[in-house]
């Protein structure tokens, strides 16, 4: 995957009634509230008696997640990130501000390989190497991790379950990767299939895709949902367990 180079911003009328209509629509799917309190802080939220959403990053840290920070703190969200253990390993200190901003982070392998085309000796490397550097540069060690492209196997939910490692695709995938600056297209997809306690695919190595979330966060806000980590939302997830479909 390549970074997109970035959506054009629109002019603040075009882009509020942008966000007015998607707000319509995404009340198709989770009941629109035309008004509505600010939801209580991600740590105190029962998905169980509310409307949440895990939205979850992949492939970072990279030139565009500060900004993501920036909009998930200035909406009260929360968020998992699945990082790359050599992109964390080149840029330490860019995790430890995903981790300092309270968000969850997550093993995406340490060079983002197809888990179920390498070698299965290779397998434990993956992961560990990841696991560790991760540890190294933010204090805390991941529970959960999630295989590039979502490719599983039982060689692969084995070797993830030795290191303690849930595995956690998604509902939702919106194919922000394909779609780029066609952030209409993305947001769209959101619109169609978010529902009530899903598991949301995107990633923050796309400046488009960042762009359309300074958008869409707030739409989220206003239709009552809880945006929360995957932890969160699922609670504890044994070792060896797999959450979500593959591809």
């Amino acid at each position: 995957m390549t970074s997109g180079s970035g959506a054009q911003y629109d002019t603040r009328g075009a882009r509020a009634r942008r966000i007015r209509s998607a707000a319509i629509l995404l009340g198709l799917v989770g009941g629109f509230i035309a008004a509505v309190p600010a939801p209580a802080a991600a740590d105190s939220v029962d998905c169980a008696r509310v409307k949440c959403v895990a939205l979850t990053f992949d492939d970072g840290p990279g030139p565009f997640t500060d900004r993501l920070l920036q909009t998930l703190r200035a909406n009260n969200a929360e968020a998992t990130f699945f990082l790359i253990g050599d992109k964390v390993a080149a840029d330490p200190a860019a995790a430890r501000r995903i981790v300092d901003a309270g968000m969850e982070i997550g093993n995406h392998t340490w060079s983002h390989p197809d888990l179920t085309a390498i070698p299965p000796q290779e397998l434990p490397a993956q992961l560990s190497r990841a696991t560790e550097v991760l540890e190294r540069a933010t204090g805390e060690r991941p529970t959960l991790m999630r295989p590039p492209f979502g490719a599983v196997d039982d060689a692969v939910l084995a070797a993830a379950g030795s290191q303690g490692l849930a595995v956690v695709n998604w509902d939702v995938i919106p194919l922000d990767w394909e779609n780029d600056t066609d952030i209409a297209a993305t947001r769209a997809a959101l619109t169609e299939q978010i529902r009530p306690n899903s598991v949301v695919l995107l990633h923050d190595t796309f400046a488009s895709t960042v762009d359309l979330m300074a958008e869409f966060v707030p739409v989220l806000r206003a239709n009552g949902y809880h945006l929360v980590t995957v932890s969160q939302m699922l609670g504890p997830r044994p070792p060896g367990s797999l959450y979500g479909t593959p591809p």
